[in-house]
Formats: C-alpha cells, sequence, structure tokens
C-alpha cells in the first residue's frame, strides 16, 4: 500500500504526529487538505470583521498559508487539540488585519462620534438622560431615521446589533439594522451557530437588571424614560445598567472571536 492510501485512512491526530517526525512535504498537503474547511469555515463567521476590505475568498487564501505555517509549528506533545490551535491563530490574523485596516467605514465612526456628542450634550443641558426624539431634534433628524443610524451603529465592530437580538421564540426584532445589500442577505443564513450560542450564554451571564434593560429597550422598543419607569429607578440609571451590559457583551465577543 503506497504512503497516500495509508495517510487517507489515518486520524488526523496521527497525520500530525507523522508530520512532526518526518516533515514529509506530501504529507503536510493532506493534511492541509484535512484542515482548508476550518479555514472556510471561520473566515465565513468572521466575513462582516473584513468585508470592506478583503474578499472571502483573499482571507481564505490568507488563511491557508498560516494553516501551511502552523504545522510546521504545532507540537502534537504540547496536549493541545490543532483546531483549537489553528482556530485562534486564525481569528487573531484576521482581527489583526482589521485593526491595521481600521476596517470601520468612515461614515459609520462619524455617525457614532456625532450620535455621543450629541448625547452628552443634551446630558449636561438637561441634566438627565435624552430621549431618543431629543437627541434626533437636535442632529436635524427624524426620530425614525435616529433609529435606523442608531441600529447601524449599534455595539460597534464587534457586536452587531443582529447579533444581539436574534429572534426568540418567535419575538419580532426591533430596531435591526436595515437590510440594504440584496447580495448580502443570502449570506445571512451562513451565521455559524457558535456564534450565537457564545453571545446568548454572554447575556445569559449578565445581571438581572441588565437583562431586563437590554430586553426592555431593544426587543420592546421602550425608550429610556420608560424603562426607568417600569424598574423604579432614575434614567442616567438605566443609562448606566446599559452601557455595563454593552460593554460586557462587547468584551466577551472580543474574546471569542479573537480565540482567547
Amino acid at each position: 500500500m503506497s504512503r497516500n492510501k495509508e495517510w487517507e485512512t489515518m486520524p488526523n491526530e496521527v497525520l500530525l504526529t507523522e508530520y512532526h517526525k518526518t516533515h514529509d512535504a506530501k504529507l503536510k498537503k493532506v493534511i492541509v487538505m484535512r484542515y482548508v474547511y476550518l479555514v472556510k469555515n471561520i473566515a465565513l463567521k468572521l466575513r462582516g470583521v473584513y468585508l470592506s476590505f478583503a474578499q472571502v475568498d483573499d482571507m481564505i487564501n490568507e488563511g491557508v498559508i498560516l494553516l501551511m505555517n502552523a504545522i510546521d509549528k504545532f507540537d502534537p506533545e504540547q496536549n493541545v487539540k490543532f483546531e483549537t490551535f489553528i482556530a485562534k491563530r486564525l481569528r487573531g490574523m484576521i482581527i489583526d488585519l482589521a485593526r491595521r485596516q481600521d476596517w470601520m467605514p468612515r461614515s459609520v465612526r462619524k455617525r457614532i462620534r456625532e450620535i455621543d456628542e450629541t448625547t452628552h450634550t443634551l446630558f449636561a443641558e438637561l441634566g438627565r438622560q435624552p430621549t431618543d426624539k431629543e437627541i434626533a431634534d437636535k442632529m436635524g433628524i427624524t426620530e425614525t431615521k435616529y433609529q435606523e443610524e442608531l441600529a447601524k451603529t449599534a455595539l460597534s465592530n464587534v457586536l452587531s446589533l443582529d447579533m444581539l437580538l436574534e429572534e426568540k421564540e418567535g419575538e419580532v426584532r426591533t430596531k435591526r439594522p436595515p437590510q440594504t445589500d440584496i447580495n448580502a442577505q443570502p449570506e445571512e443564513h451562513f451565521e455559524k451557530k457558535e456564534t450565537y450560542e457564545v453571545l446568548n450564554k454572554a447575556v445569559s451571564d449578565l445581571r438581572e437588571n441588565e437583562q431586563l434593560v437590554l430586553s426592555l429597550y431593544y426587543q420592546k422598543s421602550l425608550q429610556m424614560k420608560e424603562i426607568a419607569q417600569v424598574m423604579g429607578v432614575s434614567e442616567p440609571r438605566v443609562s448606566q445598567i446599559h452601557s455595563n451590559a454593552i460593554r460586557k457583551l462587547r468584551i466577551c465577543m472580543e474574546k471569542y472571536l479573537c480565540g482567547i
């Protein structure tokens, strides 16, 4: 039996151990083909991070190069699964590329700054958290337009509002980003279940009042003032709870995306 035929029947772990001993170029090619699927999966899952400056195929090609290098560096005796070893490096590569490219569109960054500055200005003037209508009026746009802009910029570059507000038990989501890119819509069906599971776990780990604020604000469309009345606390307190919850979710997703 030829070596190639033997390799076809061997488990991945055995192939990696064999390559670590022999550094056979043909064996390395077999191992690469075994793990290309993982490169493709991660490139698809994180496409929202890099599509403004790179295509999926380009990122897969970069991932394959990284995979080939990782095979050389991997030590089977370290008791670490190769899948974990390579996945962490692939995610890290994509995040690093995105950071170097400053991938968030300038228009989105500009709108984030404008919303933040307007909110802070009104808070100073009013002595309380401004309502959505007050912010929209100050910005010179309709409240509906403000909600659309808020949805586009929600949770910055790590956590999209669409991820956060996945439908649960038939509930209708509100304040979600409008689907403007027709070509991108079919790709939504490729979102990996793992991402949502990680996020759902992060949400479940939040304090009860943080979960309540997120639910009332995003799913029930209540304004901060209305949430404050429901919870029996002040508007600034609701805003603080909301900010803390988003910060915790962002940190969790950053760690997940970077494979930490």
